[in-house]
């Protein structure tokens, strides 16, 4: 065991495993909402965007599930101290990296900003959770 193990992480570790679990909650939030439809989710697109979600191929929503629900899962396990964070957030990322591509190529993102925001996110928590473990404040 090294001395950085036993060390307890520092509060910004704390700080940026809430940001991104919260991050990641609004990302689940999305999909939950895409995925049932809801009438808020209706009411923030038009209907030709909402044509376009209809026809995403299962693959891509499949992606977007899995980029969420273990970005999720990954900040739940970083806020535990456990390695398993780390895992996910790489799933995570690999998710978005499938989804945002497909939004790209087709041409599908609305706002680009926000598109980049939401890879540049995914590779920082990954990052950050790299250094989590690097530092031992992962078991």
């Amino acid at each position: 065991m090294t001395e950085n193990s036993t060390q307890k992480p520092p509060i910004w570790f704390w700080i940026i495993a809430v940001i991104g679990l919260i991050w990641n909650g609004m990302g689940v939030n999305a999909y939950l909402q895409q995925a049932f439809n809801t009438e808020s989710h209706r009411a923030m697109y038009t209907q030709e965007q909402l044509d376009i979600v209809a026809n995403t191929p299962t693959w891509v929503t499949a992606a977007f599930a899995i980029a969420v629900f273990a970005g999720f899962f990954g900040f739940v396990f970083i806020l535990l101290r456990k390695k398993l964070g780390y895992t996910l957030m790489l799933l995570s990322l690999l998710a978005v990296l499938i989804q945002m591509s497909y939004i790209l190529i087709n041409g599908y993102a609305s706002s680009i900003g926000m598109t980049i925001m939401i890879i540049v996110f995914a590779i920082i928590f990954v990052l950050l959770a790299r250094l989590f473990k690097q530092k031992g404040w992962l078991k």
